[in-house]
This record gives structure tokens, C-alpha cells and sequence, in this order.
């Protein structure tokens, strides 16, 4: 950390401590439970220590994350005074004023948006998106990646044999086709007397698990929400031919290669999947990776880390996941909470942040140069990074997301007719849901 770093660390201790000394404030911060969360916890008692003002948590597990957060902005609760909610909220939380607006805020603390990764800053913090309008502080940078059992990989007999198979080394696939023939080579394989499976995808129906998976992979095979030259128009864009394809892929990745019992699947069996030794491949968030690396069945050198591979024709994007953190409009704490944000923002807080497990997005954290070597996934998360997309962020988020859920799960699981059957219906869908926004 350069001296100016700490120059300035130490000057906004200063500003956080006499700014609270007078009056303490309890500020409640409301996020998902999950591994980050308690890394966070851990991380703002630095905070405390500084502020003098006591931070209080309200996890909630992902399964009903986005029901009762969205729930608890939409009726103006004060439980929350900080959110780090969904990227996909922001739309609906800018034009409801259920968050507050940080420009002015971050004008006048010198918190510059292009300290932190590009694609995070759209993602979490922008509405309208690519416009300087800012709602959030990007705080957890995450996206969809794969893991893979690098020591069954490195099987000397494993690798002649798909070898003589494929004409090929067992390695990580360059494109989704290579990663379906990986995963049906692992099917129903016994390894050290243990039946073994393919892959662990997304496939849960009730929240937004199968949109995640599905979007993950469509993106590669050229599906777009909308005309680039056109929005809010779909047809020949969510229903192209590629993009029939690249649904017609998930439901084979989905028929030939997963465990049994996987219908309703995602970030937690996934985890389960890949920690008991059942799958050779994982379809998960960036989170899940420290997890993996310090595990006691699949830890160190037993797992490896790979971005998503290319579609058909060398495309490559990943779905975005994480969150920004934002101050709650109907909170009477705002200026405490405001206190927080610009703690968090601090880059040694940051790398402090990455150091406990979380994603830190401030480019002075993921650019420095032993950040790619500093742990086995670090590398893989810069590369998942640079090609993500996000699903719709629209206030009209929660309905759209309902159909895709739908749409997809009836196809790639329950097996309803076919994908280009799926895609119509979910413009179908979508154009419903826009018309009546008032889009058209």
C-alpha cells in the first residue's frame, strides 16, 4: 500500500470517528447468508472499531434472498439501512427511489466509479444502464464459472482412455462441445470403487437457478435479449436460431450427464455435488471457489478452475452474478450508513476484503500484479470477469424472471416440447410484460 493510501486511510479514520463520536448510530446491513457474508461480518468490525457505530446483520438464504429483500423495499420497511441486493434490482430500486442516489455523495468523498472494474460498475451500480447515474458501490464481484476435478483428469489410465476416445487430451474444454464429451465420459464412471457423474448445472425451478445456468451458456451461442439496434425488440434475438441451439445443448448436457436427483439444482447442490466427490465438472458462482480450495475431500491440487469455454463459433461470455451495496432510501440512518460505504470503498479495505474471502472490484485490488497468482482462482475469476452479461435489469425484473424460469424448466427438465417452442414463448412472454410498461 503506497503512502498516500495510508495518508488517506488514516484521514478518513479520523472523519468516520468524529463524525459518529457524537452521535453512535446500530445500522442494520441486509444481504444473502452465505460463506461472504460472515466474511464481511469479520471484516466490519474494523468499522466498528473506527466508527463507534455497532453494525447488525440480516442474512437471508438465497432461496428467499430476493423475496424478502424485494418484500422489504417494496413496503418502505427501515429493517435494512445497507443492501447489497441483486444486479438485477437496480432498475426497479432507481425508479421506486428505494435507493438512495451516490453521485453526489461519491463527488463529494472522491469515489471514483472508474476505480472499479468496468463491467461491475454497469452491473451493479448504473440505472439507466451506461449512464453516470450510480445507486450502488460494487462490493462483491462474482460470475458463473466451472470447476473440475484436476486429479481425475491427471489419471494416467483416465487420459489414455479418452485419448484413444476422443483424439484428444483429457484437459479443460476449449469449447462446449469439449465439455459435454468430458462430462459423458465421466458418467456413471466408477473411480476408486464410487459411481461417478458428468456435471453439476443449474436446473432449481423456484428462485432464478435455471435462468442463471441456461443464460450462462446461451450467451456463447449468440442468444441477445434484444436488437442491439432496437431495444425491447426480441424477435430473431432470444429466439434465434443460435440461440435454439444453445438451449437444445443444456437440455443434452442436462439428459446425459448429471447426477441423479438433480431436477431442482443449484448453488448449494451444486456445492454438495462437487464436495462429496460425485461430479468431475461444477457449473457455479465465483463464491463458491475458497470454499473448494480449503475443502477436506477436494482441497488444493484436487480441483482446478476454468472459465466458460467458446460457443460454435468462439464466442465467449459468462452470466454476472454479485451485488452492490446501497444505502436504503426509507432508512432514517442515511448518514451513517453513507459512513460505511465510504470505509468500504478505502483500498486497503478492499484488499483486506479479498484476502477474507470476499470478490473485491476495485481495479487497484484485481490489477495489481501478484493478484492473479495470489490464489488458484484468482486467475480464473480476472478471465470470467472480462465476458459477462447480466441478465435483464429492468423494474420489471421479478416477471420476467418468472417466465424465463418457467419456460426453461418445463423444457430442459420436465422435457415440454421443444426449444425453439421454449424461446417463442418466452418472447411471447417478455413482450407482454414490456407492453404493459410501456415500452412498445
Amino acid at each position: 500500500m503506497t503512502s498516500r493510501y495510508l495518508a488517506a486511510t488514516t484521514a478518513l479514520s479520523l472523519v468516520i470517528g468524529a463524525a459518529s463520536a457524537a452521535h453512535a448510530e446500530d445500522l442494520t446491513l441486509c444481504w444473502a447468508a452465505w460463506d461472504p457474508a460472515n466474511a464481511l461480518v469479520e471484516l466490519s468490525k474494523e468499522y466498528e472499531a473506527q466508527s463507534g457505530n455497532k453494525m447488525s446483520f440480516e442474512f437471508v438464504p438465497w432461496t428467499n434472498f430476493t423475496d424478502r429483500m424485494l418484500n422489504e423495499l417494496n413496503s418502505g420497511g427501515k429493517l435494512c439501512d445497507l443492501m447489497i441486493g441483486d444486479s438485477q434490482w437496480i432498475g426497479g430500486a432507481a425508479e421506486n427511489n428505494q435507493y438512495v442516489k451516490l453521485n453526489d455523495f461519491f463527488d463529494a468523498n472522491g469515489i471514483s466509479m472508474d476505480a472499479f472494474i468496468p463491467a461491475t460498475v454497469t452491473g451493479y451500480s448504473e440505472w439507466p444502464k451506461n449512464t453516470p447515474n450510480y445507486w450502488s458501490l460494487p462490493a462483491f464481484g462474482d460470475v458463473v464459472g466451472w470447476t473440475y476435478r484436476k486429479d481425475w483428469f491427471a489419471r494416467p489410465e483416465l487420459q489414455a482412455e479418452f485419448k484413444t476416445k476422443y483424439g484428444r487430451d483429457l484437459a479443460v474444454p476449449a469449447t462446449y462441445a469439449e465439455l459435454k464429451d468430458i462430462a459423458d465420459f465421466f458418467q456413471n464412471r466408477d473411480i476408486d470403487g464410487t459411481k461417478v457423474y458428468g456435471a453439476s448445472i443449474y436446473t432449481e425451478r423456484g428462485s432464478e437457478g435455471i435462468t442463471m445456468g441456461v443464460m450462462n451458456t446461451l450467451y456463447g451461442f449468440g442468444f441477445k435479449y434484444d436488437n442491439p439496434e432496437k431495444p425491447y425488440d426480441m424477435e430473431g434475438f432470444v429466439n434465434s436460431e443460435s440461440a435454439v441451439a444453445g438451449l437444445e445443448y443444456y437440455k443434452a448436457l442436462y439428459d446425459c450427464c448429471v447426477p441423479p436427483g438433480s431436477s431442482n439444482s443449484y448453488m448449494g447442490e451444486g456445492v454438495d455435488a462437487f464436495k462429496s466427490g460425485q461430479v468431475a465438472l461444477q457449473m457455479n458462482f465465483a463464491f463458491t471457489w475458497p470454499g473448494f480450495n480449503t475443502d477436506a475431500n477436494v482441497g488444493g491440487d484436487k480441483t482446478g478452475y476454468f472459465a466458460n469455454p467458446a460457443g460454435p463459433n468462439g464466442d465467449k461470455f459468462a452470466q454476472l452474478g454479485g451485488q452492490g451495496i446501497s444505502v436504503v432510501a426509507a432508512s432514517d440512518k442515511q448518514e451513517a450508513a453513507l459512513t460505511y460505504i465510504k470505509w468500504f470503498a478505502q483500498p486497503d479495505v478492499q484488499a483486506k476484503w479479498w484476502k477474507l474471502g470476499g470478490y473485491s472490484a476495485l481495479r487497484a485490488v484485481v490489477e495489481d500484479p501478484g493478484f492473479a497468482t495470489s490464489q488458484p482462482y484468482a486467475q480464473t475469476f480476472l478471465d470470467s470477469m472480462a465476458i459477462v452479461k447480466d441478465f435483464w435489469a429492468e423494474p420489471s425484473y421479478a416477471t420476467l424472471l418468472q417466465s424465463s424460469q418457467k419456460r426453461f424448466h418445463d423444457y430442459v427438465v420436465a422435457g415440454q416440447g421443444t426449444a425453439k417452442e421454449a424461446l417463442d414463448g418466452l418472447v411471447t412472454d417478455w413482450q407482454a410484460t414490456f407492453e404493459e410498461e410501456g415500452k412498445y
